[in-house]
């Protein structure tokens, strides 16, 4: 028999899998269910999981739309460090967590919730994330997670559940998708299916968000972003708040079949998982982060930014945002942005994105003066070459001739 909880606070979309998770812990520990549905750029309606808590006698109900704090406190700061999972994941499903963690924890001590629940399965990542996030800041918070516990653990035993307990089960037009999905304002995710065989190519079909590449436009798109203290606060001059960055540039990037990746990777729990991704903001942001650092950083300053981002990215991947070395990170990260500031140019064309142009009036450190191939007027010294290369020659020198004799 569990553990007596006399209140619950449930992350909730208001999809089947979380309404039989909600009825499912009515049932099991005979508690109050408080319910909380977050609007970080999914894209689409949450108000819909009011009605269904509702008619599954849910009383409190939190639905919070989130995605400027989203974008301006998650995303923009982990883009600021260029973070990218094994190379090739841009974290989309992974910043989310410690936000909903966050708000989860909040509202248990608003309402005096003994617990939070969540949906994740015993074999993913989210599992880990949502609750290393929980407890780091609430360490006595108590955890459910149904996909732990119970044993409704195939689809057909959650919809012999559903069908018991009157839970409604929604089939789309077309057909139930085949993936299963997750989206906000960075991504769109899919895994299962067919992509469980990671020899098979994903179906065109799947693709939500963003255009065929080889259908894109014939004629390459020029944009513009601003960059202030390493953040981008303007889209062909237009100023914006993070959400409408982030929504323009998904829109703009989608059209011209930017940001699929078809990955991979290493979950945390110790197992292989693959995985596609459609991120056109993210990937359109990190190329022109990148691009504005170039000369704006100082090269030692970018080089140890380089070091640090596989550390920084595998703790935002592996769920500790709120750790005290992530912060320590964010702090070193933050300082070297005020700097990073300036104008980038992009070409996007049939799902790639070149750098066209940056400048930066006040902070580059870029200096035609001296880099010129033409006549520099006495700015470097190329005798001075000389002797630079024989010091930093002189340890490879001295081994040649020990191994010569």
């Amino acid at each position: 028999m569990p553990k007596q909880i006399d209140r619950v606070v449930l992350a909730y979309s208001g999809g089947l899998d979380t309404s039989i998770i909600l009825k499912w812990l009515q049932d099991e520990y005979r508690c109050e269910v408080i319910t909380f549905t977050a609007d970080i750029g999914q894209g689409e309606e949450v108000e819909p999981a009011r009605a269904k808590a509702q008619a599954l006698g849910v009383e409190r109900i939190f639905i919070e739309d989130l995605r400027e704090e989203f974008a301006r406190d998650y995303v923009f700061p982990m883009f600021r460090a260029n973070a990218l999972y094994e190379g090739e994941y841009l974290l989309g499903t992974s910043i989310a967590r410690p936000l909903i963690a966050r708000r989860l924890v909040e509202i248990a001590e608003e309402t005096g919730a003994d617990a939070i629940s969540h949906g994740a399965t015993g074999k993913g990542n989210d599992q880990v994330r949502f609750e290393l996030g929980a407890y780091a800041l609430k360490p006595d918070i108590r955890v459910v997670a149904p996909w732990r516990e119970w044993e409704l653990n195939s689809r057909e035993k959650l919809l012999a559940y559903a069908e018991r307990h009157g839970i409604p089960i929604e089939q789309k037009r077309g057909g139930r998708s085949p993936y299963s999905m997750d989206a906000n304002l960075l991504h769109i995710s899919y895994e299962g299916g067919i992509l469980e065989d990671p020899w098979q190519e994903p179906e065109e079909s799947m693709w939500r968000w963003t255009t065929a590449p080889e259908q894109a436009p014939g004629d390459p798109t020029y944009i513009e972003l601003e960059y202030r203290n390493g953040d981008i606060v303007a889209v062909d001059g237009e100023p914006m708040t993070p959400a409408r960055v982030m929504e323009t540039l998904n829109r703009i990037g989608g059209e011209n079949g930017i940001g699929r990746a078809d990955i991979v990777e290493n979950r945390y729990v110790g197992m292989k998982s693959r995985g596609c991704y459609e991120t056109p903001a993210g990937t359109i942001m990190l190329k022109a982060h990148r691009a504005i650092e170039s000369i704006t950083l100082d090269r030692e300053v970018a080089h140890l930014k380089e070091e640090l981002m596989p550390r920084y990215a595998t703790l935002i991947y592996n769920g500790y945002w709120w750790s005290p070395e992530r912060k320590m990170l964010q702090e070193m990260i933050d300082a070297s942005q005020s700097s990073v500031n300036g104008t980038v140019r992009l070409k996007l064309y049939k799902g790639s994105v070149m750098v066209a142009g940056r400048r930066s009036d006040s902070d580059s450190l870029f200096d035609p003066a001296i880099a010129t191939f033409e006549e520099d007027q006495g700015a470097y010294d190329q005798q001075d070459a000389e002797g630079f290369i024989k010091l930093n020659a002189l340890r490879l020198r001295i081994g040649a001739r020990q191994r010569r004799g």
